[in-house]
């Protein structure tokens, strides 16, 4: 065999070159091309885990050098920059090696399958390694156990796990001894290197600074100066896997994801459980035998193999775009919601007819809805949402639907102001929560107090509750529109009132001529007041409270005042000057009651 090896970049960064000297594989002189080396440097002065892993190769091969195993030169030309910004796209770092193979008359030690066939068509000889599998388990593994969430490891800190589930966790530490800097580099090291050989794991975000990585079921987050002040990994698992039959959703609810919901936001806060849910639902539409696709960043979502997971890290909206639209699937889940490119492409796939499950950071529902007004036209929301669903805890908090209509607004009285008006009404009780409309210039949205109940519907109440007090120690009763009911039971008393196949609610219903929906007693949620102060300054006159970044209605006695969210102190300032500010200033120094409520 040829006693000359010329080696290009991939083989330098998997270490293959010093595996096969040691083996006794190859020996003789090994070629180094200077384009090589200038990759390299490129890489690891952007921060790439990859860069630095192939100048330690090359300080490896310096080592057998000098223990009389080879021979090592560093030959041929260095790229310029555009060659070496452009390597991957254009091939021209490649084309350097390949040259230098030839000239020199040497054997090409490559483990990109491109650039073997390519130096097979030049007649130089060719040693192609085929990249090895990951070797056991990760080090970081050895942190989890059934229990764990997620593992949390920086550099001077002792490791921690949160243990738990969604919204019901602590974080444990895993050992007294603090870790040292060289330990979280060789733990983020074995990462990277067993990403890059493993099929089924990928680094999705390498940047100066940052490395992001989804290795099997793990997402995993490496950071380092500058980008934070010492060398940190994060790595996220889900510790179960839920079916949407695990859930226990209402018959209705059910009914509206399966058949009825072409626009679904899931909201929640972060570790709240969205993307669990959202996976649950994939799986569901893709067990009805419907096309189903995604489209996440990072890729983190664990799904079977019949759903197809797009990246948006590897490819642009506008390609993705175009796969979407060609390849046509029955559903697409677009995981993390972010920027406003994402917005934009969620937005497009909506109004094109698809229909979509869209996952975002939300603290309340509403919030999730007040997140696309600034991206869209009033008028276009419930074209792309009609059905938003917020999780808690791993479990769903509310539903919400969106619908348009034309009408006067509530709390305005000349017929007009009649306007196109988006309602966000509570699936269950059907009741008017939020109007979003153009007020103005502006969008605005407005919370609706509750309706006044006109005494054919306290008498309706009234009669409803004699009636199911026949069956339940316990019950209370909202009627929410003139048709309907929503009755709170408990819960173990709550197939006493359905009745075998339905029957004893339907002759209540049929007595009382009104639709009832039966409940569970702790559902039902009641205003909570917040405790505040009222405080004066030069300018302005302000609401004092212990809640930040918080959605607050404003009451004077049963009246809505305004709604408007805290700042990080938890306060609301209204300048003196304006309307509002004059109504409160009056207020403030009369009797009157003023409540504070959550939005």
């Amino acid at each position: 065999m040829n006693d000359l090896f010329v080696v290009d970049t991939s083989v330098v960064i998997e270490r293959a070159v010093s595996r096969l000297i040691k083996k006794k594989e190859i020996m003789g002189t090994i070629i180094i091309p200077n384009a090589v080396v200038a990759e390299l440097e490129h890489q690891a002065n952007k921060g790439q885990e990859t860069g630095l892993m192939g100048i330690e190769e090359l300080q490896n091969l310096q080592e057998l050098k000098k223990q009389g195993e080879i021979e090592l030169k560093f030959v041929g030309q260095r790229p310029n920059l555009y060659q070496i910004r452009y390597a991957k796209a254009g091939g021209e770092i490649d084309a350097l090696i390949r040259d230098l193979a030839h000239s020199e008359g040497a054997t090409l030690i490559t483990g990109d399958k491109i650039q073997a066939e390519s130096a097979k068509a030049f007649d130089i000889n060719v040693i192609f390694i085929q990249t090895q599998g990951p070797v056991g388990k990760l080090e970081i593994e050895s942190f989890f156990d059934d229990k764990t969430m997620s593992v949390h490891l920086k550099e001077d800190c002792a490791p921690a796990a949160k243990k738990g589930g969604p919204g019901d966790w602590k974080l444990i530490p895993l050992q007294k001894e603090n870790l040292n800097t060289a330990q979280v580099q060789k733990i983020a090291k074995e990462i990277v290197e067993n990403t890059r050989s493993d099929p089924k794991a990928f680094i999705e975000i390498s940047r100066k600074g940052s490395t992001i990585i989804q290795y099997h079921n793990y997402r995993i987050v490496i950071t380092k100066p500058p980008i934070s002040d010492g060398w940190e990994i994060t790595a996220v698992r889900p510790i179960k896997r839920l079916t949407l039959e695990d859930y226990n959703l209402p018959e209705t609810i059910f009914e509206r994801i399966k058949n009825k919901a072409r626009g679904i936001i899931v909201a929640g806060e972060t570790g709240s459980g969205k993307s669990t849910f959202a996976q649950a639902i994939a799986e569901f539409y893709a067990d009805e035998g419907k096309i189903t696709k995604t489209v996440e960043s990072p890729r983190d979502l664990q799904l079977s193999d019949k759903i197809t997971q797009y990246s948006k890290n590897f490819t642009s909206s506008e390609e993705l775009h175009d796969i979407l639209f060609l390849s046509r699937p029955d559903n697409i889940l677009f995981d993390e919601i972010r920027d406003t490119p994402d917005f934009t492409l969620y937005i497009d796939l909506r109004l094109a007819g698809s229909n979509c499950l869209g996952v975002l950071h939300s603290a309340s529902p509403i919030d999730a809805v007040q997140r696309f007004i600034s991206r869209m036209d009033t008028g276009m929301i419930p074209s792309v949402i009609d059905t938003i669903i917020f999780i808690e805890k791993g479990k769903i908090g509310k539903v919400l639907t969106l619908a348009m209509t034309v009408k006067v607004p509530s709390g305005m009285t000349e017929a007009d102001l009649a306007r196109p008006v988006v309602e966000i009404r509570d699936f269950e009780t059907n009741s008017l929560l939020y109007e979003i409309y153009s007020y103005g210039e502006q969008t605005v949205v407005i919370p609706v107090g509750a309706e006044k109940h006109s005494p054919a519907r306290q008498l309706a109440a009234k009669q409803v509750e004699k009636e199911i007090r026949k069956y339940s120690s316990e019950a209370k009763v909202e009627v929410v529109s003139d048709h309907r009911a929503v009755v709170y039971v408990p819960a173990d008393e709550i197939a006493r009132i359905i009745g075998k196949q339905g029957k004893t609610i339907e002759e209540i219903e049929k007595k009382i001529g009104i639709s009832i929906t039966v409940n569970e007693l702790a559902k039902q949620k009641g205003e909570k007041k917040l405790r505040f102060e009222i405080r004066e300054t030069g300018k302005a006159i302000g609401i004092y409270t212990e809640e930040p970044n918080k959605l607050l209605d404003i009451y004077v006695g049963d009246n809505f005042l305004f709604s408007a969210t805290t700042s990080k102190k938890g306060e609301i300032n209204v300048n003196k000057k304006s309307k509002l500010g004059q109504a409160m200033s009056k207020i403030a120094t009369s009797k009157r009651e003023i409540k504070v409520l959550e939005g």
